[in-house]
C-alpha cells in the first residue's frame, strides 16, 4: 500500500511537471497551451501503466526463478545422501573413511556388489521380502478392497464404532505392540514362520487401507450400481465390475502401501523371524553391522539394489499416486 501511494504521489509530480514542459514548448510555438498541457498529463499516466505492467512482469520471473531455485536447492539436499551411498559402495575397501566429496571416487569398484551376489546370500534375502511383501500386498487389497466397500455402502451395528477403532490403532506406535505381538505369535505357534510375518504386516497395513478405500468409494455415485443391479447383476457383480475398476486409483495406494510396509520392515521380523534361512531384506543388511566394524561397502550397495525396486514402482504407478491421494479424500 505504501509503496502503491509513493508511485502515486511520483506520476503526480512526473505528470506535471511534464505537462508544464509541454505547454511551455507550446506556448513558444504558438499551439494552445490546455491541450498539449493534458497531452503530456496523459502521456505520463500512460507511461506510469507501461512502467507497472513491466514491474509485473518483472515480479512474476522474479518470483519464478526464485521458487525454482529453492526447489532445485531442496532436490540437491533429498539427492546428496543418496549420491554419498553410491560414493561408498563405489570406494576400494582401503578408502572407506575417506572425507572426500567426489561421487566417483579414485580407484572406484564394484567389488562390493560382486561380493554381495557371489559371497553373500542376498538373492535368497530378496526372495523371502519379495514373497512376504507381495503376499501381504495382495491380501491387504483383497481384504481393504472389500472392508472399505461395506463400510462406505452398508448400514449395520458397529459401523461407526468399527471405523473409530480402526482409526484408533493408527495412534499407537508399532513399538508398544512388539511384547503382545510376540506372546500371541508363541501361543498361535507363529514364530519364525511366513505366515505369521505376514499376518502381522497385513493387520499393521489394513486400517490405513481400508480408510482410504472407504473414502474413495465414497466418492463413487450408487447410481452405477443401481444401474448394474437393473441390468441384472447382484450385489457382488455391481461391485466386482463396476465399482472395482473405477476404484483403481485407490487400489494402487493400498498395493503401495501395504507393499512398503512389509519391504522395509525390521523390528517386527527381527522378532519373529530367527531362522537365517528365513531372513529378509533388512535383517540381511543388518548383519553387514557387526559389534567392532562394519561392512559399509557392502551396505551401500545393498542400500542401492533393494532401493531400485521401490523406486520403479513409485515411477510406474506415479499417475495412479496422484489421482489416488487426492480423489479419495474429497466427497462429491
Amino acid at each position: 500500500m505504501i509503496l502503491f501511494v509513493l508511485l502515486l504521489l511520483l506520476w503526480l509530480g512526473q505528470a506535471i511537471i511534464f505537462g508544464l514542459i509541454t505547454s511551455l514548448f507550446a506556448h513558444k510555438k504558438g499551439y494552445n497551451v490546455v491541450t498539449w498541457f493534458i497531452l503530456g498529463f496523459l502521456y505520463s499516466f500512460w507511461a506510469l501503466i507501461a512502467v507497472i505492467k513491466g514491474w509485473t512482469k518483472t515480479k512474476r520471473l522474479l518470483i519464478k526463478v526464485t521458487t525454482h531455485i529453492i526447489l532445485i536447492i531442496f532436490t540437491i539436499i533429498a539427492i546428496y545422501p543418496v549420491l554419498q551411498v553410491v560414493t561408498i559402495s563405489l570406494r576400494p575397501g582401503d578408502k572407506l573413511l575417506s572425507t572426500s566429496l567426489e561421487i566417483i571416487p579414485d580407484g572406484a569398484t564394484l567389488q562390493a556388489y560382486i561380493s554381495l551376489f557371489t559371497e553373500r546370500p542376498f538373492l535368497h534375502w530378496v526372495w523371502n521380502s519379495a514373497l512376504i511383501s507381495l503376499t501381504v500386498t495382495l491380501t491387504g487389497v483383497a481384504l481393504a478392497s472389500m472392508a472399505g466397500y461395506a463400510f462406505s455402502r452398508f448400514e449395520f451395528m458397529g459401523k461407526k464404532a468399527g471405523l473409530l477403532s480402526l482409526l484408533v490403532t493408527q495412534m499407537f506406535p508399532a513399538t508398544m505392540l512388539l511384547l503382545p505381538l510376540y506372546i500371541m505369535m508363541i501361543k498361535f505357534g507363529l514364530i519364525n514362520t511366513y505366515f505369521g510375518l505376514i499376518t502381522t504386516y497385513t493387520a499393521t497395513a489394513l486400517p490405513f487401507c481400508i480408510w482410504t478405500m472407504k473414502g474413495y468409494y465414497d466418492t463413487i455415485p450408487m447410481s452405477l450400481e443401481e444401474a448394474a443391479r437393473i441390468d441384472g447383476c447382484n450385489q457382488f457383480q455391481a461391485f466386482y465390475k463396476v465399482i472395482l475398476p473405477l476404484a483403481a486409483p485407490a487400489l494402487v495406494i493400498t498395493g503401495l502401501f501395504s507393499f512398503m510396509t512389509a519391504w522395509s520392515e525390521y523390528i517386527v521380523a527381527a522378532q519373529i523371524l530367527q531362522d537365517t534361512d528365513l531372513w529378509t531384506l533388512p535383517l540381511g543388511l543388518k548383519s553387514f553391522e557387526a559389534n567392532m566394524s562394519t561392512e559399509w561397502g557392502l551396505y551401500g550397495a545393498a542400500s542401492l539394489v533393494v532401493m531400485i525396486p521401490v523406486v520403479v514402482l513409485f515411477l510406474v504407478l506415479s499417475k495412479w499416486l496422484v489421482s489416488g491421494l487426492t480423489l479419495g479424500s474429497v466427497k462429491g
